[in-house]
């Protein structure tokens, strides 16, 4: 039987790592955690076809409203109700400005361009009723819209975050008063509230971002705090609160960076959601002011006249679908990217 040698600890071991270390050590925790991250997401098809919809969708939207040469605002009443007519495809009888029309006598197919005499313009998804260019209008709303989405996300990311931060780091009574705030907030509904909002406040981008502001924090008040209250357990940050980290530190070193994932998930679920509700309260006439454009206001102008001129309709409600659908995508690529 040999002789285990005996380790005498000297005061060598008990020297606290010097803070350049600490601080290079957790950096490099974090960025391996989001590099992971970053492959597994970019490792599912779906998320990717999802990301490059969406990128595709904010490129129109920026330079879209100038490719068809057309201002969304100019009228142009003697190129009213004009069907949609590309180049190229139409001298093959594609997409020639052709359109049937059901009438109470029967079914006519009709071409104003011809009628008109106007067969030297093109316009790519037709007129409306004034005469405007729809695909310059299509994505001019779709700017407008993502505006809206994107300034209300972010307010409520701010709001949100912080108070669900706040009551679950603290918990105790600042938990329970803060949780009994959101019950009564949250037992309104969010419909009831923003449309008496809309009915106070002036028609307007402003005015449509306030009333998504007002309820739309909640859900990411209850993600942030469920998040914080699970994470808060964990070793490294009872190990940064052992070693006397404030808790500035933990809040914004240590639980803030592991919790980012379903915050970002959040955030692609909001945008939609806050696309719908923009359009919903155009729809029924409480959201952007008349002669304005998006997404909302293009979807009622086009239900208007879907019977007669069902083109118009389809711009809005297809740009309508690629969003919510890309966004949902991106979200489910991080929450399985997250989880894994």
């Amino acid at each position: 039987m040999t002789d285990t040698a005996v380790y005498t600890p000297t005061e060598q071991d008990f020297v606290p790592a010097p803070p350049e270390l600490k601080e290079t050590a957790s950096s490099e925790a974090v960025t391996g955690s989001k590099n992971d991250m970053r492959k597994r997401f970019f490792a599912q098809k779906s998320a990717v076809a999802g990301v490059v919809i969406l990128a595709l969708l904010v490129l129109l939207a920026i330079v879209g409203p100038y490719i068809s040469g057309h201002s969304y605002d100019e009228q142009t009443l003697k190129h009213a109700n004009l069907a949609p007519r590309v180049p190229g495809l139409s001298a093959a009888g594609i997409l020639d400005g052709s359109e049937t029309m059901n009438k109470t006598g029967g079914s006519e197919t009709v071409n104003l361009y011809e009628d008109l005499e106007i067969t030297d313009e093109y316009y790519l998804f037709g007129t409306d009723s004034l005469g405007r260019d729809l695909f310059s209008r299509a994505f001019m709303g779709l700017r407008i819209s993502l505006i809206i989405a994107a300034a209300a996300t972010v307010i409520n990311l701010l709001i949100g975050m912080n108070f669900g931060i706040i009551s679950g780091y603290f918990g105790g009574m600042t938990d329970i008063l803060m949780q009994r705030f959101i019950d009564v907030v949250g037992s309104i509904p969010t419909l009831v509230v923003v449309t008496l909002l809309m009915l106070v406040l002036k028609p307007g981008m402003g005015s449509i971002i306030i009333a998504l502001m007002l309820s739309g924090w909640i859900e990411m008040s209850h993600i942030s705090r469920a998040e914080v209250l699970k994470v808060k357990e964990l070793e490294y940050v009872q190990a940064a609160r052992t070693l006397g980290a404030g808790h500035r530190h933990i809040i914004f070193r240590e639980i803030v960076p592991n919790i980012t994932g379903k915050l970002i998930t959040q955030i692609m679920l909001s945008i939609p959601s806050a696309v719908f509700l923009e359009a919903f309260l155009s729809f029924v006439g409480l959201g952007m002011p008349a002669g304005s454009c998006s997404l909302g206001t293009l979807l009622t102008d086009g239900f208007q006249n879907v019977l007669l001129h069902p083109y118009k309709l389809l711009p809005a409600a297809i740009i309508m679908v690629l969003l919510m659908v890309s966004c949902h995508l991106v979200a489910e690529g991080l929450k399985k990217a997250s989880e894994q």
